[in-house]
C-alpha cells in the first residue's frame, strides 16, 4: 500500500500530476483543488495517496491533505461512486461544503459535481450520514459533534494529538462501529488511534 509520496513535481495536467520520486515517475490522479495547490513544476511536493487495484489496472489517487483522502475513502465506499466521480465531487466541493451537504442531506449541493445525477447525490448524502455517525466533518468554526459524549471526547482526544477533525471523526466513528455500544473511552481512543494511523 502506498500511503504517500514525496518528490519533485515533473508535470501536471487537468486531472493528474506526475511526481518524480528518486527517478521513478508516479502518475497520480487528483482533484482540481489539489492540483491547483501543489505549486509549480520542479517544486517539491508531498501527496497523501490511495491505491486502487482492479483486475485490469492499478490507479494511484493523490490528495493535498489526509482529510481529503478520508472523504475520498468515504465517497468511494458508496455504491456507484468510483475514484474519478469521487475526485469530481472533491473538485466541486471542499471539505466544509461536503460536510455541510451531508449534515443537511443537501443532495442538490452534491449534484453540482460532474457525473453526479440526483439519484446518486441522494444515495451519497444518505449513506455518508450513516457512515460518519452524525459527525459534521470539516465544517468551519465547529468541532465535530457526535450523538454520544464518549465519542465526542474521543474525537477531542485525537484532535489534541494533532489529528485534523475530519481524520479524528472518521477514525472514531469506525472504532465505535467496531466496538459497539458500551465501549470505554480508553478502548475507543486506542482503536481510533490505530485506524487513524493506517
Amino acid at each position: 500500500m502506498i500511503a504517500r509520496l514525496t518528490g519533485t513535481l515533473a508535470e501536471t495536467a487537468a486531472d493528474h500530476a506526475v511526481l518524480d520520486v528518486s527517478g521513478v515517475g508516479y502518475l497520480v490522479l487528483a482533484s482540481t483543488r489539489t492540483l491547483s495547490a501543489i505549486g509549480a513544476v520542479g517544486g517539491q511536493v508531498m501527496l497523501f495517496t490511495e491505491l486502487q487495484v482492479r483486475e485490469d489496472s492499478m490507479t494511484l489517487f493523490g490528495f493535498g491533505s489526509a482529510g481529503e483522502r478520508d472523504w475520498f475513502r468515504l465517497l468511494t465506499g458508496v455504491q456507484g461512486v468510483g475514484g474519478k466521480v469521487a475526485l469530481n465531487i472533491l473538485s466541486a466541493l471542499d471539505a466544509e461544503e461536503l460536510g455541510r451537504a451531508v449534515a443537511n442531506q443537501d443532495k442538490a449541493m452534491v449534484a453540482r459535481a460532474n457525473g453526479v445525477g440526483p439519484k446518486l447525490a441522494e444515495r451519497i448524502v444518505r449513506e455518508l450520514k450513516d457512515k460518519v455517525g452524525g459527525i459534521a466533518i470539516g465544517v468551519a468554526g465547529s468541532t465535530p459533534v457526535t450523538s454520544g459524549g464518549i465519542a465526542a471526547d474521543a474525537v477531542s482526544a485525537l484532535a489534541s494529538l494533532g489529528f485534523k477533525p475530519a481524520e479524528a471523526g472518521v477514525a472514531v466513528t469506525a472504532a465505535e462501529r467496531e466496538l459497539g455500544d458500551g465501549a470505554s473511552l480508553d478502548a475507543l481512543i486506542r482503536l481510533a488511534l490505530k485506524k487513524a494511523a493506517r
